[in-house]
């Protein structure tokens, strides 16, 4: 049996694995996958792969490229979900914010240093036409710190994957003033080069055994029920998610990549481009 870490988000999103895990598929293949959530995203997640701690991460796109750039030695292969990732950008139901324009020069609740809470600030400031160099940043590691952080107004802002915070709002913790769609797919599946080097044939297995759940994941009996119950949303919320989420089972292809990459150095998300060959490994 081949023992696998792997980490992700605990949202709605990584429910596939959950259901191949409790399905027993990957153990039907002498794949011990042993899976982790961590709440505080994407920087945490590349610091595991960094330090062998994870050997597979359901990642956000822009967070991996970017820390592939910078040094982290593993690949990207494949989309995990193609469609964007909706981010909402939030703030107290109490506070005197009511537009993002409001939000200039205020300061931005972010999970951790390179999160993909912190570059779509960056991605936000860009398209609002700010100065990028001006973002105040609050390190806050989980939702349940931004709700503290917005609340007690140590932070002004947070910006977070859109159906994950509703309930949030419905509570009247946060109100929701805008949303910023990522420019690239949302999701990919990241790779550490020394367990990809040693088990090729371990992680085209994984990826084989994904696909086919996340390939006919809309039509599994009741799984708008199951995803609400779970991750505490309204159904009506779910349908709409299930609606506008794309899977991939694909890999990107180097035009894509150089557009994405291209984009992440224009917003002055990463100051460095990698080789195509450097960030994504065809399988």
């Amino acid at each position: 049996m081949k023992t696998v870490k792997i980490v992700g988000v605990p949202e709605h999103f990584n429910l596939p694995w959950h259901l191949c895990i409790e399905n027993g598929e990957f153990e039907a293949e002498n794949i011990d996958l042993q899976w982790k959530n961590i709440p505080e995203g994407t920087g945490k997640m590349c610091q595991m792969l960094r330090d062998g701690e994870a050997d597979i991460a359901v990642i956000l796109t822009e967070g991996i490229v970017k820390d592939i750039a910078a040094g982290n030695p593993s690949k990207i292969v494949q989309i995990y979900v193609q469609s964007p990732l909706i981010w909402g950008i939030h703030v107290a139901e109490k506070s005197d914010f009511h537009t993002v324009k409001d939000l200039k020069n205020k300061k931005v609740a972010i999970s951790r240093l390179g999160s993909g809470s912190q570059l779509m600030a960056y991605v936000n400031a860009s398209e609002q036409g700010w100065e990028t160099d001006d973002l105040e940043f609050e390190i806050i590691n989980t939702i349940d710190g931004a709700v503290e952080a917005l609340t007690k107004g140590t932070a002004d802002y947070f910006m977070w994957e859109r159906f994950m915070t509703k309930p949030l709002v419905d509570q009247g913790i946060f109100r929701r003033v805008g949303d910023c769609p990522t420019p690239w797919p949302s999701f990919v599946i990241a790779v550490r080069d020394e367990f990809l080097k040693k088990n090729p044939k371990v992680i085209e297995k994984i990826l084989e055994i994904i696909n086919g759940t996340t390939h006919d994941f809309a039509q599994i009996p009741n799984i708008d029920k199951t995803l609400a119950e779970l991750f505490n949303q309204k159904r009506e919320d779910i349908k709409d998610w299930l609606k506008l989420t794309q899977w991939s089972q694909k890999n990107l292809t180097e035009k894509a990549f150089a557009k994405l990459q291209n984009q992440l150095f224009d917003l002055g998300i990463i100051d460095k481009k990698s080789t195509f060959v450097e960030t994504v490994k065809a399988l």
